[in-house]
This record gives C-alpha cells, structure tokens and sequence, in this order.
C-alpha cells in the first residue's frame, strides 16, 4: 500500500450505515413530524421493519449496540409489553398504506427472549401489518441462548435467515472480549437452523480484537468457512470507549496497531475469496448463487443499518428503543433510555426523540456515498440527471478530489472509482463528500 495511503489507516471516520449519520440527528423532527412520514406512505410502497431487543443476558466487551445485561426476565417482558404497543400505534398508522417485504430482528440479543415470547412478537406484526407472503425475516442469532424450543419458535414465525454471532474461535481472544463460545456450539445451531428449514446463514467476524494476530484471525476464518455459510461479515472492531464504557475492560496495550489492523482484514478476506465467496462492499463476502451476490452483480446492494443488504425498499420502519426509521423525508430515532421508550409508547405516542429532514444536497451526497461504500465508484452522468444542479456542484468537488486526493479516488472514462489499493480507505473518501464531518462533534472508529 502506497505511504500516502497506509498514513490514513488511523483516522477516525464514520461507518456510513446512513447519511446524514446519526450524531447530526436533531429534536426538531419529533412524533409529530414522523406521523406525518408515516401517513403520506402510498399503498404500493414496501417497507421494511426493524425490530431493537435491547436486552443481553451477557454484555460482550467489544460490544458498541444500544444493549444493556439482565439477569432477571421481568425487564424484559415490561419491554416487550411496549413493543407491543408501539407496533399497535405504527401498524394503525400504516395499516392499508404498504406492505412489509423484509422484516430484522436485532440487538442486544433477540433470541434470549422465550419462545412463547416470539410467536407472539410475529404474530403481532402480521395481525398489524400487511406483510407479503414471501417477506423475508432475519434474525440475529446468539447461539449461547438457543435451544430446541426457540429454534422451533423463529421456524415457526417464517426465519428465512439467521446471522450468527462468532467475532473469534480463539479462547484467548474470546475470554479477552468477555465472549466465550466453542466452534462446536456455533455448528450445533447453524446445524439446527439449516435443518429447519432456514435457506441463508451469515457469519460475523472480527478483526482488531484483542490478543488478535494474523495466525488466529487465519484459524477463525477456517473454521468457520467450514461450516459453509452463504454469508460473511468481516467487521473491524470498533474501539470506542468514550461512547460504551464497558469497552474500558479492554485493555488498549492488548489491541493491535493500525498497521495490523490492515493485515488481519486482508488475510481473512483473502481467504475467504480463495474459498469461491465474493467480496461485497467494503466487508461482507457472499457464496456466488446468494441473493446478496446476484444484487451486488446486477448493482442493486444497499447499505443500511444493518450493513449491506439487497433490501430495496425505500421505507425502512424501526421499532424498539433507539431503532432508527428511514422514510423518503428523512431518517427519525426513537428514544435511546429505555424506560422513557416505554412511558411514550405506553402512553399511544410514537417514541421518536429526533432525526433530520433530508435536503437534495443531503440526498445526493447520500447517494455518492452509499455507491462509493457499495461499489467503491459512482457515475458522473447518473449524479447530475438525478440531481441536476447540485450534481453539478458535487461532480466538480469529486473533479477536484480526484486531482489532489493523494490517490484516494481518479476518473476513470465516466465514473468516478476508488483504486484498487485505497479501497480500505473507503470511508475516508466517503467522508470527503460529508458536510456535516467537520462542523460535528461526535467522534468515530478508524478507517481501517
């Protein structure tokens, strides 16, 4: 990697899941504005629904989710008799206005709720919500909570996909991140959820942990394309403590530098693409019949808060404390603190506590955005058809970035590609077309 390249591996840049990103959101857009969003949705429009637990059994040291521990289930049923009502509030309000194509359950950990406790979480939305006979339902799996009993449970309210939590199969690495979980556990419910009948399984791994070097990272990735998933995410992980306190119990001498960094992420993708997946976006692999793969070829992958998906729909409703909507207006979050969560939505409002109205400008940097983390390129014809004069603005910023952007992005015949060797710098070029960046506050995870 060229020296001009490898001296921004330690920048600090957001992760784009969105733009504008979340620490610009503001209390300007409440209950009241997101109402409106959700009124003016059309009949044909197709929605997307995310639902936050935001509950863990055990807290992992990496961890940087909205997510607190409990020992006790009575916290979690007083949450759970809220998301009930939120999806009672928002179903009334989309009800007959558009249909559900793809449903996400997330964390915390959504599967250390009891199974009585699932069929009735899908059973609510589909008695609320119009949700299309061959929707998709994902779920985030932590396979020290499974047991027969869920699994039949999220068979039984239509999984078509599970992502399993693995981060590392090294003891080391795992007792370091307060993670302990066996490659044979981890076989045992990708075992069980293919046996149910579940046709895709993701993978998370991590690179940068603790005690992490190149020997283990290569022996993880081994193991775990053992098991022949249709999916891999590589995640660099975020060390952040200043935003999630309980990442203090890392010791920071036990990380590996920027320079490490990059030769884990490498090696494992490396592999993995040796092993016949292809590399999507910045950090997710996918066997080449996955549905991910045929969208990335055909250049239909999204990024969203859940990291790249084929997921197309325009209207992405979250649900849950924290949950962040995306609407064709704009992007709202409700209320991090879950006890306030509660109160709102126990009192019939919707729980949003701020977001922000999208403008072209913020639409079309958006849009230059997710097709860099995406395709690592963008078009300079399709940036000014879609959005005429502003286009134009940002197609001479991205001329003048690629004249003296150190090799970070170049014009290549109409499109606008970043080189092959930048491409781990991609959010550091994405990051070149954010106007709020400079102007915020909020500090971010390295590039790499």
């Amino acid at each position: 990697m060229r020296s001009e390249v490898a001296a921004k591996l330690g920048e600090n840049v957001p992760r784009y899941t969105s733009y504008p990103t979340a620490p610009h959101f503001h209390p300007g857009v409440d209950a009241a504005v997101c109402r409106s969003w959700l009124e003016a949705l059309e009949s044909d429009d197709e929605i997307s629904l995310y639902l936050h637990i935001p509950y863990c059994d055990k807290l992992c040291w990496f961890c940087a989710c909205h997510t607190k521990q409990t020992r006790h289930y009575q916290p979690v049923a007083t949450f759970l008799h809220s998301l009930h009502r939120e999806i009672e509030t928002v179903g009334s309000l989309v009800r007959g206005k558009g249909r559900v194509r793809a449903i996400h359950f997330g964390g915390g950990s959504p599967t250390m709720l009891k199974p009585e406790d699932i069929l009735s979480l899908g059973k609510a939305l589909r008695d609320r919500f119009d949700v299309l006979d061959d929707a998709s339902l994902s779920v985030e799996i932590d396979p020290s909570d499974m047991d027969e009993a869920r699994l039949d449970a999220l068979r039984a309210i239509g999984m078509t996909r599970a992502s399993l939590g693995v981060q590392d199969f090294d003891p080391k690495v795992q007792k370091a991140i307060n993670r302990e979980q066996s490659f044979l556990l981890t076989k045992s419910v990708v075992d069980a959820v293919r046996a149910r009948g579940v046709s895709s399984v993701n993978l998370d791994l991590l690179y940068g942990l603790p005690h992490q070097t190149l020997e283990s990272v290569a022996r993880t990735v081994a193991q775990a394309l053992t098991l022949q998933p249709d999916r891999l995410a590589l995640f660099g992980y975020a060390h952040v403590p200043w935003f999630k306190k309980h990442q203090t119990m890392i010791d920071e001498a036990w990380l590996p530098d920027s320079a490490a960094r990059l030769a884990q992420s490498q090696l494992a993708a490396r592999l993995i693409v040796d092993a016949g997946y292809e590399a999507l976006g910045l950090d997710h692999f996918a066997k080449p019949d996955d549905t991910l793969a045929i969208s990335a070829r055909v250049g239909k992958i999204r990024r969203n808060f859940q990291g790249y998906t084929e997921d197309n729909c325009e209207t992405l409703i979250g649900l849950g404390p924290s949950a962040i909507s995306r609407y064709r207006q704009g992007y709202a979050q409700n209320i991090v603190a879950t006890g306030a969560y509660e109160k709102a939505v126990e009192s019939g409002q919707l729980a949003v506590a701020r977001g922000i109205e999208l403008s072209v400008d913020d639409l079309a940097r958006g849009w230059i955005i997710e097709r860099l983390m995406c395709h690592f390129a963008f078009s300079a014809i399709e940036l000014v058809e879609r959005f005429g004069d502003v286009g134009q603005r940002l197609l001479a910023m991205a001329s003048r970035l690629a004249i003296s952007g150190g090799g970070l992005l170049r014009l290549d015949g109409e499109n606008f590609v970043v080189p092959k060797d930048s491409r781990p710098l991609v959010r550091t070029v994405a990051a070149k077309f954010d106007k709020y960046l400079e102007a915020g506050t909020a500090r971010h995870s390295v590039a790499v």
